[in-house]
């Protein structure tokens, strides 16, 4: 039998969201318990240089979050190396079950567990993250000034971050599967007006080619899907952008979801359709998917789990919780 804990505020998730809920919280004085998830820090312990956090001209994406996550022990919150397999919020406290056998209650629950890009699934895209292969634009554009890029999908992910690509680098390819886009016909209309935007239609990459001293992409085998012809398009860089993947499988049945599979919270708040459980960052944000503003929506779960906690007389008092 495992051991059985209890906290004011369970935090599940350990990217910008969780770690910024946790200092908050923990200036509350709420004690919270942040369960890291499989994948401590999140996406950005995949992330090189990042460019776009306040206060920091440059920083690798695993230090950061290495201070944000001592950021939050500072503050005094405990961060456990667990895993949440499954979550009950049927009922006051909720029920957590983590995978090395605790079991976690919990006053309140802030959801932080992110959202994954949709990858291809080849050896090379594997191989080549990081240095060269993207699955976001805005974070990593910056870095393909004055070279070419190609970008992989035809819905309007695709192209919005083909546009933004448009730029920094002097060409993009756009790779697609079908001979039409998928995407609104505003965006479609912007592309094809765009004269560093060409288009590779009937086609599915089958190889990303590049070098390994130093680590980086030079082109993409494709496949037409008409002929089967295979073909080579030089590039420097590779993004794909056929979607993301919200991380709510734990609630998919117990919260409201929206957009395919994202938490669905009040508009201006963290509140989602249980009182008492919160989302924040990229579980519930289809649209900016930025670390700065999981950062800021991790900040307001906290408040609002503070506020929510004050407010209810059946609980015992903060001090009292252990």
């Amino acid at each position: 039998m495992g051991d059985t804990r209890h906290t004011r505020v369970l935090i599940i998730g350990s990217g910008p969201a969780g770690y910024t809920a946790a200092v908050y919280a923990s200036r509350a004085m709420l004690k919270p318990l942040l369960v890291q998830g499989i994948q401590p820090g999140g996406q950005l312990t995949i992330t090189t240089e990042v460019e776009n956090w306040p206060g920091e001209t440059e920083i690798q994406g695993p230090d950061l979050m290495v201070k944000m996550q001592e950021h939050a022990t500072a503050m005094g919150a405990e961060v456990i190396s667990d895993i949440i397999t499954s979550l009950d919020l049927s009922k006051r406290p909720f029920t957590a079950k983590g995978d090395g056998g605790t079991t976690y209650t919990a006053d309140a629950v802030i959801l932080a567990t992110g959202a994954q890009a949709k990858w291809l699934g080849l050896p090379s895209e594997e191989k080549f993250k990081g240095f060269g292969v993207s699955a976001c634009a805005t974070c990593d554009g910056f870095f393909y000034r004055g070279r070419e890029v190609v970008v992989i999908g035809g819905g309007n992910t695709a192209v919005e971050e083909a546009l933004f690509l448009t730029n920094f680098a002097t060409k993009v390819t756009l790779i697609h599967r079908r001979d039409e886009l998928r995407c609104e016909k505003i965006l479609e209309h912007r592309a094809r007006a765009n004269p560093k935007i060409v288009f590779a239609w009937n086609k599915v990459p089958e190889e990303i080619l590049g070098t390994e001293e130093p680590m980086g992409v030079t082109g993409v085998r494709v496949k037409d899907t008409k002929t089967g012809e295979e073909s080579v398009i030089p590039c420097d860089g590779f993004f794909v952008a056929i979607g993301h993947a919200p991380a709510s499988d734990l609630v998919k049945d117990q919260l409201e979801l929206h957009h395919g599979g994202y938490v669905k919270v009040e508009p201006g708040s963290t509140r989602t359709s249980i009182p008492g459980v919160f989302a924040a960052g990229d579980l519930t944000d289809h649209v900016y998917r930025q670390a700065v503003t999981s950062a800021g929506m991790g900040c307001m779960a906290a408040l609002d789990a503070e506020r929510w906690l004050a407010e209810q007389s059946d609980l015992p008092a903060a001090e009292a919780a252990e």
